[in-house]
C-alpha cells in the first residue's frame, strides 16, 4: 500500500487538487486575518480600516499611525508568521524522514542546541554584540545536527537513531543551559530566560530581512523535496527499490529542515511545538502524501504563532507573555495525547 502512495505521488500537482487548493486560500486568508488582528490591537488600537489605508499608503491624517505600524507592528507579526512557517516545515520534515509521529526540532534536539549556544554568549560573554546571538543560536542549532547525524551514522544512517540520540543529546543540552544558567547574574539570566521562553517582542525590520533569505531559499527547497520525501517515509529498502539514493536524499533534507529551524530559532528564540502540531492537524486535512501536506503544514504553522502572539499580547494586557508561551501551553496537552494515543504502536 505504501508503494502505491509512492508510486501515485509522484505525479501530483498540488495545484491540479481543487481540494488543496481551497483548503491553500482558505488557510491564507485566515493567515491575513490574524495578522491583521496583530496589527490591529495592543495598547494603540487602530481600526482595520486606517490599518489597510496606511498599508496602501494612504492618509489616514493621524502619522502615529504609519510609525506604530510600519515601525512596531508590521515586522514583529511577518516575524512571527514566518517564524511558524519554517518551524512547521521543519517539523514536517523530521516526521516524514523519522516516520515518528513524536518528531520535532524541539524535541529531538536542534532547539536545544541552539538554546545552549545562546546562552553561552550571554552568560559567558556578556559584553558580546547583541547581533552575536542568533549567529550562536544558529551555529549552535547545525553543530547539534551534525553530532545527531555524525553519532547515528554507522555504515549509514538510521531514523530509529537519528530520534534516539537526539533526545539523549537534547537532555544533555538542556542539562547544560540548566547549569549555565544557575551560575549567571541575575541581569543576564533574566535577558536568557526572555530569549529562552520564545517570544517576538521588538523584532524590527533588521530581524525580517535577515530572516527572509532563509525563508525565500528554504521553502521552495521543502516543497520539491516532498517527493523525496514521500519515497524515504517508506522505508529505506523499499526508497532503494525505487531507485532513491536514500544517504544523499536524507542529507539534503536534514540539512533544510536544521536550517529552516535554526534561523527560527536564531531570529525568535525557542518556540516549541509548532513543528509537532502543525503537521498533525495538516496530515488530518490532506492525509500524509507530503506534496499535500507541506504546504498546508506550512500555512498552519504561520497562523498557529501569529495568534500565539496575538494572544500572549491581549489575553493578560498589559502584562505581555511571550508567543513561546502560548504554544507550549497548546502543544505539551497535544504531546502528551499523542503519546498516550501511540504507546501501543
Amino acid at each position: 500500500m505504501k508503494e502505491s502512495l509512492a508510486v501515485r505521488s509522484l505525479g501530483v500537482s498540488p495545484w491540479g487538487d481543487r481540494r488543496l487548493l481551497t483548503l491553500l486560500i482558505g488557510l491564507a486568508v485566515f493567515s491575513v486575518v490574524a495578522m491583521l488582528l496583530n496589527l490591529q490591537q495592543g495598547e494603540y488600537p487602530i481600526a482595520t480600516l486606517d490599518i489597510l489605508k496606511t498599508l496602501f499608503g494612504i492618509n489616514t491624517g493621524n502619522p502615529d499611525h504609519a510609525f506604530v505600524i510600519y515601525t512596531l507592528r508590521l515586522p514583529r507579526t511577518l516575524v512571527a508568521f514566518m517564524v511558524g512557517v519554517a518551524l512547521a516545515i521543519s517539523g514536517t520534515i523530521f516526521q516524514g524522514l523519522t516516520g515518528n509521529p513524536l518528531a520535532d526540532p524541539s524535541i529531538i534536539g536542534i532547539n536545544a542546541g541552539a538554546s545552549l549556544a545562546a546562552m553561552t554568549v550571554i552568560v559567558l560573554l556578556p559584553p558580546a554584540p547583541t547581533y552575536l546571538l542568533p549567529i550562536a543560536a544558529f551555529a549552535g542549532a547545525s553543530l547539534m545536527a551534525m553530532l545527531i547525524y555524525g553519532l547515528a551514522w554507522n555504515g549509514g544512517s538510521s531514523p530509529t537513531r537519528l530520534i534516539l540520540l537526539g533526545l539523549g543529546l537534547s537532555a544533555i543540552a538542556t542539562a547544560v543551559t540548566s547549569f549555565m544558567i544557575t551560575f549567571g547574574s541575575i541581569y543576564d539570566v533574566s535577558q536568557a530566560l526572555v530569549w529562552l521562553a520564545g517570544s517576538v517582542y521588538g523584532r524590527t525590520w533588521e530581524q525580517v530581512f535577515a530572516f527572509l533569505p532563509w525563508i525565500v531559499l528554504g521553502v521552495p527547497v521543502a516543497l520539491s523535496g516532498s517527493r523525496q520525501l514521500n519515497v524515504l517515509n517508506l522505508g529505506d529498502e523499499v526508497a532503494k527499490s525505487l531507485g532513491s539514493r536514500v544517504e544523499w536524499q536524507r542529507g539534503l533534507l536534514v540539512l533544510v529542515a536544521v536550517a529552516l529551524a535554526g534561523s527560527s530559532v536564531a531570529t525568535a528564540g525557542t518556540i516549541a511545538f509548532v513543528g509537532l502540531v502543525a503537521p498533525h492537524i495538516g496530515r488530518q486535512l490532506t492525509g500524509p502524501n507530503h506534496h499535500r501536506l507541506l504546504p498546508v503544514a506550512a500555512l498552519l504553522g504561520g497562523l498557529l504563532v501569529t495568534l500565539a502572539d496575538l494572544a500572549g499580547r491581549t489575553l493578560f494586557a498589559p502584562i505581555e507573555l511571550p508567543c513561546g508561551v502560548i504554544t507550549a501551553t497548546i502543544g505539551a496537552p497535544f504531546f502528551l495525547s499523542l503519546l498516550i494515543y501511540n504507546r501501543h504502536r
